[in-house]
């Protein structure tokens, strides 16, 4: 769910224009950074963080503000590596990645929501369709009927229509049925 909101976020962001960006002068920035019913401008021309499978490498670290915790981590990550512990060395990978690959493939709950939209477009359409079938749609013609379409039949094995290789062919006329 987490992804859905980021890449809304990105595309929403793609429809503010420069010039309107441009036009926004520091205290109006300030300005609406204060009010809580506005929501931040990110800026996409600095790197950004990702977890994706296919591009393993971010343009930058998932934590850019370390804490005093952090920095002493850091620090440790200079010497050797044989001296940390499990618990360390984790910490640091978390430090530059959110998520590892397992989880990022672990699968999500988002085919659920995709397969209920599916469902609802589809029950939706059939209703509409129902609803054209009984007050839209003129009566069916009475040659649709199985009775009316066996006096067709009848009909044009009397007129033996095609008696070659057609539908006549197929009808035994001394026995009176079908060969």
């Amino acid at each position: 769910m987490l992804g859905l909101t980021t890449a809304a976020g990105r595309a929403g962001t793609m429809f503010l224009s420069r010039r309107m960006a441009a036009a926004l002068t520091s205290s109006s920035r300030a300005t609406m950074a204060s009010r809580a019913d506005v929501s931040q401008v990110e800026q996409m021309s600095k790197p950004m963080y990702w977890d994706r499978v296919d591009t393993p490498l971010p343009d930058r670290p998932y934590k850019d503000e370390l804490s005093a915790v952090d920095k002493s981590l850091k620090q440790k990550e200079k010497g050797s590596w044989k001296q940390l512990s499990k618990e360390e060395k984790i910490a640091l990978y978390r430090l530059m990645f959110r998520q590892t690959y397992p989880e990022m493939r672990q699968p999500t709950a988002e085919w659920k929501t995709v397969m209920g939209a599916f469902f609802i477009f589809l029950g939706f359409t059939g209703l509409v369709v129902w609803w054209q079938a009984l007050y839209v749609y003129p009566p069916r013609p009475p040659t649709f009927d199985d009775e009316s379409q066996a006096k067709q039949v009848k009909r044009m094995l009397d007129m033996r229509i095609n008696p070659v290789q057609g539908f006549s062919s197929q009808w035994d006329y001394e026995k009176g049925q079908w060969k």
